[in-house]
């Protein structure tokens, strides 16, 4: 394993596709990306570890599962996964893709929002989103899907660390990342397409704050690679990239200036240091200092998972749906109506 290399946010900006038919032209232009870092940097140090945006292949533009499956879903893996493979062979490097919008023959009334770790054998990992950006993002959880077999939180064992990642909203749930560090992960990728007004701007900056937050609380790298698209290209939104790499104290190591556009941030990941810091050190140590047993809350269910649900498959995934399960979720918490929270909520 080499003590040092170093990561790549890869921040893009592309229009956002209307047809599964432009996800080629994506992904040649982002397979060029990888090998025009590698050769550019190559006399200074070797980037090893690419990461790539949330909605890089296809965006949930559609208000329908039916229009979204039959316009912009695919498997995965699929074509496009096996030319990163080809890139990462010939380089010797590990590419975290940007997110597809996946269909499952295995699920096929439900779509996932998915990105791979890919590696010069191949695939690696597969990351299906657990906790989409609801009402407006309706693709299913795995948490929805019920006797679910796979892994929620992957963490892949590779020359260059163990690997974990997880997609834009799912890192404002601390336990989501703390997951994963419990997992074993010591690099965990960010893949987000994270808008205005949460972005790198004062006076909110929960882009920066958040990503720092779970460096510091899980001890590992942050390799955090945000949308650079225009407002026009993805309308409401706009996209404030400050694509970030942070090391496992919170310090930011590397940052693109806010702003759209197609950008680069790279930076050192050095393996040796944070293991010995991680074995050195006694205070601070909030992996080895979490007191699990004292909190409760998790035993309970809040937002429950679809699959209880007794509207039409179909149905479940709509905004109207999910607006009416977040409500449910608020009245098991108690938040927003008369007198004090229910004493514990569903189980």
């Amino acid at each position: 394993m080499p003590s040092l290399y170093y990561a790549a946010c890869c921040q893009t900006a592309f229009p956002c596709p209307t047809d599964r038919e432009e996800i080629a032209d994506r992904t040649r232009r982002m397979c060029t990306i990888v090998e025009e870092i590698a050769a550019g940097y190559e006399p200074f140090f070797d980037v090893r570890l690419f990461a790539f945006p949330e909605f890089a292949h296809a965006a949930p533009i559609y208000p329908d599962l039916a229009t979204l499956r039959s316009r912009l879903a695919l498997p995965v893996p699929n074509e496009f996964t096996d030319d990163y493979a080809k890139v990462a062979k010939k380089l010797g490097c590990y590419i975290q893709t940007g997110s597809f919008i996946e269909w499952d023959p295995n699920f096929p009334d439900v779509l996932f929002n998915a990105t791979c770790l890919i590696g010069p054998s191949g695939v690696l990992s597969k990351y299906r989103k657990v906790n989409p950006w609801i009402p407006w993002e309706q693709m299913a959880s795995p948490h929805d899907i019920k006797d679910y077999s796979d892994s929620l939180f992957p963490v892949a064992e590779t020359e260059l660390g163990r690997i974990g990642v997880a997609t834009c909203y799912d890192w404002l749930f601390p336990e989501a990342i703390r997951q994963i560090a419990l997992a074993g992960a010591e690099v965990i990728i960010r893949i987000s397409a994270y808008m205005d007004p949460w972005g790198v701007a004062s006076p909110m900056e929960w882009w920066t704050t958040i990503n720092r937050a779970r460096a510091i609380e899980n001890m590992v790298y942050v390799v955090a690679v945000n949308q650079g698209a225009e407002r026009q290209s993805y309308p409401p939104f706009s996209w404030p990239g400050g694509s970030m790499i942070v090391d496992f104290d919170g310090r930011i190591l590397a940052q693109a200036d806010p702003g759209p556009g197609e950008k680069i941030v790279v930076a050192p990941i050095a393996m040796d240091v944070l293991r010995a810091e991680r074995a050195r050190r006694v205070g601070h140590h909030l992996l080895a200092h979490f007191r699990s047993e004292v909190y409760t809350y998790w035993k309970g269910s809040y937002l429950s998972p679809a699959w209880r649900e007794e509207a039409p498959e179909e149905n479940r995934w709509t905004m109207h749906h999910l607006t009416q399960r977040i409500r449910q979720a608020k009245s098991r918490l108690g938040i927003g109506l008369s007198g004090p929270p229910s004493q514990q909520p569903q189980r």
